[in-house]
């Protein structure tokens, strides 16, 4: 074993914790990337085992108030052709998702004024009384404290909203003025006072970060502590600012994963759609360096192509089921295995009780 792994593996022996310097040295050499994947998925297999969780997800609208500088649904782009999904097609997705085994269902958007809080705790509550042995997330955006509470009431479990970046400097270069680190990671805490389980996350290989912003993130998840942690590589997409930039590094972000695992080994880590789509093997790659979550798509296939964050999205014109049997085939042969179950995160608190 390299001497750098053996860093690793002491330090987090020791103390639960990585240095800055081995932090800084992992990331930027791949090197031991093979040693590095296998001492996540150990860390992986001591929690989770085999198992691989899925999450349905439902894409509502492609609308947003929000104009940052990565997004191909911004505000100011032109060239979208927007929608929004009804209750009944929402539920339409339910229905046809949990038939296929799916007990996490993922109700994602923009930021759409038209989902007011009225007409989200609807939609919550339906799901949550035709389905009650399902976890319902939520992946809408900033709101204010007292809609995050009304949809928890409603029924609701979870709540994904990625930081991004953590450092102030870092955040301006993406997002424009009017838009502030120091709210989105107020909503966060927010979230988690009031009982979600919350996941955070961030791009890898936006422009302008360097490895100090990184592991600034990683810090900051530190500090948070969420149930759940999404990373995938940027992709650019040619309707925004960013078009001339290059996409995130795989092979970086791969690294990342497993880095979070043995930072946080009770955490759902998503191999993301954005992995995927960066590699053709992507998803698996992900799993094998230390992710336990996939997330198949459950939208109308008529609107998939629509909800175009970044170029060249995978799975756009696959049918519920086609994603489904698909993603079961290529976690299997990996080695890993999906199962129908609603995934809560095993906390240290319950790996304490064994």
């Amino acid at each position: 074993m390299s001497l750098l792994i053996e860093n690793l593996a002491d330090e987090l022996a020791q103390n639960g914790d990585l240095s800055d310097g081995d932090l800084k040295a992992a990331l930027e050499t791949n090197r031991y990337d093979l040693e590095l994947f296998k001492l996540a998925d150990s860390a992986r297999r001591e929690n989770y085992g085999t198992n691989v969780y899925i999450r349905g997800l439902i894409e509502l609208s492609n609308y947003c108030k929000n104009n940052c500088y990565y997004c191909g649904i911004r505000r100011d782009n032109p060239n979208v052709e927007r929608y929004r999904l009804t209750e009944e097609q929402i539920f339409s997705c339910c229905e046809t998702g949990y038939k296929l085994g799916f007990r996490t269902f993922v109700l994602q958007g923009g930021e759409d004024a038209y989902f007011n809080d009225d007409r989200m705790c609807n939609i919550v509550s339906t799901i949550r009384r035709r389905y009650a042995d399902c976890a319902i997330t939520l992946s809408l955006g900033e709101r204010p404290f007292e809609s995050y509470r009304k949809l928890f009431a409603a029924g609701a479990n979870r709540y994904l909203l990625r930081h991004e970046t953590a450092n102030e400097e870092h955040y301006a270069k993406l997002h424009p003025a009017g838009m502030s680190l120091q709210n989105r990671k107020e909503c966060l805490r927010e979230l988690k006072r009031i009982g979600y389980q919350v996941g955070s996350g961030f791009m890898v290989g936006s422009p302008y970060q360097t490895t100090e912003h990184l592991i600034e993130d990683l810090r900051f998840l530190q500090e948070l502590q969420p149930a759940m942690i999404g990373i995938g590589p940027y992709l650019t997409h040619r309707d925004t600012p960013f078009r001339h930039f290059p996409n995130g590094n795989v092979q970086l972000c791969l690294r990342m994963i497993s880095i979070l695992r043995l930072m946080f080994p009770y955490a759902l880590i998503p191999a993301t759609t954005a992995l995927g789509t960066a590699d053709p093997q992507g998803r698996e790659l992900g799993l094998l360096a230390g992710a336990n979550v996939v997330m198949p798509n459950l939208s109308p296939v008529g609107v998939r192509k629509l909800y175009e964050l970044y170029e060249n999205k995978i799975c756009t014109g696959e049918e519920a089921a086609e994603c489904r049997f698909c993603l079961h085939n290529r976690v299997a042969s990996v080695g890993y295995q999906i199962v129908t179950d609603v995934g809560h995160v095993r906390t240290f608190y319950e790996q304490n009780a064994k």
